[in-house]
């Protein structure tokens, strides 16, 4: 199985990178585990968007797809189509509200959007907590995680291997459970757990910060932790130093178009 990093700045793209999104290639399943601003670009450095066995996505929030209205124009308008995309609708696991979420970030007025249906070339299946799913004989399990909308985190397995997506989550023990005993866990630091005279501790129900991923890692028993969702205005290497101080094992902060090992 491999991972690689579309996109990695949180909450929004950065100067260096596009916001949140990963192909997974796992035994013969290419996923895309969210597609934030930017990754689309990025993904056709690694992949014909044609090839894609499903999109899955942790949460709606526009950092974790909003470039999904341009795959429906990639898959609708795109002149030579290596096959019918009607006749081969993608699968997208989302939450429940995807498909009028999508339609109305693709629809440029309220009379379209009242006639936009995405069904022609997607297939929509919800996720939901504990939820299971094949796909291309690759397994993709979810549990709701603490965001301040329906979220997801997402584990990925095949081959005896297995990659935890934490989607964004505060400290939740649903993420401990779905990540536990996984070989990596990619897991998101959006802020600094010592907030400078703005918080003592992090908010809950909203982000990790550095320490508390490097903790929910120790405590799911992974074998390695990747640090992602670094904002643009927070040091990516402060929140690293926070992980490694809170997980024994290999820790490391990705980078776009970078590929991991899983």
């Amino acid at each position: 199985m491999r991972l690689i990093v579309l996109g990695c700045s949180g909450s929004g793209p950065g100067p260096d990178s596009p916001a949140s999104g990963y192909l997974v290639q796992a035994g013969d399943a290419h996923l895309v585990l969210d597609l934030g601003n930017g990754t689309l670009g990025a993904l056709q450095r690694h992949l014909d968007p044609w090839e894609l066995d499903a999109v899955v996505f942790s949460h709606l929030h526009p950092d974790h797809s909003a470039d999904f209205a341009s795959l429906v124009v990639h898959r609708r308008y795109h002149p030579r189509p290596p096959f019918d995309p009607a006749s081969r609708p993608l699968p997208v696991y989302a939450p429940a509200e995807a498909p009028e979420r999508f339609a109305a970030a693709y629809a440029a007025s309220a009379a379209e959007r009242a006639a936009t249906d995405l069904t022609d070339v997607f297939a929509f299946q919800p996720l939901s907590d504990g939820a299971v799913a094949e796909v291309a004989g690759t397994v993709l399990r979810s549990a709701a995680v603490d965001h301040p909308c329906e979220a997801y985190a997402l584990r990925v397995e095949q081959g005896g291997r297995s990659l935890v997506y934490s989607g964004d989550t505060g400290p939740c023990p649903g993420l401990v459970e779905l990540a536990r005993g996984a070989d990596v866990l990619l897991c998101e630091a959006t802020w600094p757990h010592d907030g400078g005279g703005a918080w003592d501790e992090p908010p809950p129900g909203v982000h990790l910060s550095g320490r508390q991923a490097g903790e929910h890692a120790a405590a799911a028993g992974v074998g390695r932790l990747l640090i992602t969702h670094v904002p643009a205005w927070f040091d990516g290497e402060q929140l690293l130093a926070e992980a490694k101080a809170a997980f024994d094992g290999p820790v490391e902060l990705v980078a776009p178009d970078v590929a991991y090992t899983v």
